[in-house]
């Protein structure tokens, strides 16, 4: 039985790689663009029903919600080659179409006061599944609908499907000293939506702008990367990601069993990844020229080839799961696993066990490669600590002079004090300190001490207080 999953995409980020996303699964399963299966595609055993479904004239039709405040991206969209590939009703924009201004608290509330339309949408959705799994979720954490809408539906998916999985695609902005944002706020979007990410979501697979930009032109040669090839490149990832769902073999067969051996504490559950070799959609060139399943698992252990905008020379690997394509051989695997292993590529935690798990996967007999071999590496690292320390280090440089905080008093969030500002920060250095907690050996008791600091009732402890002699 098919274990279905909807994909939600909010904002103009989480709508343009969506829609790279489905491309891309088109062309994977020889769908063409206006939802038809090709005829060379009719005897192909690979499972389209987690992503599409059929309709009543046999098109297959894409299981998702597409969400913005203002139409330029959706309009885009619904103009182009694809139009007839999504379903009508699936579209959402506001009526009034004017967004939500870069500003979180604008789109938080905006998404509450069409709270009935986009959960009747999401609803008829899961309503058409069999047996869904759970939800993916594309969005970016910097500007207005995509971090303040997301954040909302965020909190609304936990509590109306408490059981099924959420799997965020997250956005996350340039941090770096010499790029110069358009969004002066988006320290204050980003730490909101992390709090959310942290407490709402199962699992984020971070997507680090600065590291895309860092990878299109350092390892593609291209001086000055598109916004559409940033987006190829997350739409690879995104794709590959989900090939053992969609060519299942004997394991990783499902969004659980994906995620759950990723993910050991409930809050450390920020996952990079990493993919090679890397090959653009429109220049079919790469500076790999033989590919090897040992050169694929040494080349995913590299910094430059990671798409986080932090440094694994540092830390810990929690755990990694490669996902290698192609046709392969499993001895090649021990091997190139062995290799790993005795040059002490990967360091691992010291307070349990832990090792590379390899899922092995077949390619898209539909799309044309110019390699054997290409593997994604999907891992959870305590090096992500940097990345959240360098977001709050941004956040408290605008907060501690209250800069423009006065778009964010106007909405009724913030109408009466700053304090979500102030939970938000806190609960983005918990995972922070979390984080650095995994390299010690002591993780296992991290925060013992706070619990043990409550009485049996569940509340804090009151000590004495001392008396001045």
């Amino acid at each position: 039985m098919p274990r279905e999953i909807i994909t939600l995409q909010v904002g103009q980020c989480g709508n343009q790689i969506g829609f790279e996303f489905w491309r891309q699964l088109c062309a994977e399963h020889g769908i063409s663009p206006d939802g038809i299966l090709e005829d060379y595609a009719f005897d192909g055993n690979d499972r389209k029903d987690v992503f599409f479904y059929q309709a009543d004239d046999d098109h297959y039709i894409p299981r998702s919600v597409l969400m913005d405040l203002e139409p330029r991206v959706l309009n885009v969209i619904q103009n182009g080659d694809y139009k007839h590939l999504y379903n009508p009703e699936n579209f959402f924009c506001a009526k009034e179409g004017g967004g939500a201004g870069n500003n979180w608290a604008a789109g938080h509330r905006q998404g509450a006061e069409h709270h009935d339309q986009l959960l009747e949408m999401i609803d008829r959705e899961a309503d058409n599944s069999d047996s869904l799994e759970g939800f993916v979720f594309c969005h970016s954490i910097a500007g207005g609908t995509g971090s303040g809408m997301g954040s909302y539906l965020l909190e609304q998916l936990n509590d109306h499907f408490p059981k099924k999985l959420i799997q965020t695609y997250s956005v996350f902005p340039n941090w770096t000293s010499d790029s110069q944002s358009d969004v002066v706020v988006q320290p204050y979007n980003s730490i909101l939506t992390m709090k959310r990410l942290v407490l709402n979501a199962d699992a984020v697979v971070v997507l680090d702008n600065t590291a895309l930009n860092r990878i299109a032109v350092d390892r593609l040669r291209i001086p000055n990367p598109t916004v559409g090839q940033l987006n190829s490149l997350v739409s690879t990832v995104m794709a590959a990601t989900t090939t053992t769902l969609r060519y299942p073999g004997y394991m990783n067969n499902d969004l659980v069993g994906l995620v759950a051996s990723l993910i050991p504490t409930p809050r450390a559950h920020f996952l990079m990844t990493g993919y090679t070799p890397l090959v653009l959609n429109d220049a079919q060139t790469s500076a790999v020229r033989k590919t090897t399943v040992l050169d694929v698992m040494r080349r995913l252990t590299q910094t430059k080839n990671i798409m986080v905008s932090a440094s694994t020379r540092k830390g810990c690997y929690v755990s990694v799961l490669n996902i290698i394509q192609g046709e392969v051989d499993p001895t090649q695997v021990h091997k190139a696993l062995q290799r790993i292993r005795e040059r002490r590529l990967v360091r691992f935690i010291p307070w349990g066990p832990a090792s590379i798990q390899v899922a092995l996967s077949r390619k898209s007999p539909y799309v044309d490669t110019a390699h054997k071999v290409s593997g994604l590496m999907l891992a959870n690292h305590t090096c992500m600590a940097q990345l959240f320390q360098r977001s709050l280090m941004q956040y408290d440089r605008i907060r501690s002079r209250n800069a423009f905080v006065e778009n964010y008093r106007r909405e009724p969030m913030f109408s009466d004090d700053l304090s979500e500002f102030d939970d938000s920060r806190e609960v983005v250095l918990n995972v922070c300190q979390e984080y650095k907690a995994a390299e010690r050996p002591d993780y296992v008791t991290h925060g013992m001490e706070a619990l043990d600091s409550r009485d049996p009732d569940g509340g804090p402890r009151i000590k004495p207080q001392e008396t001045s002699a």
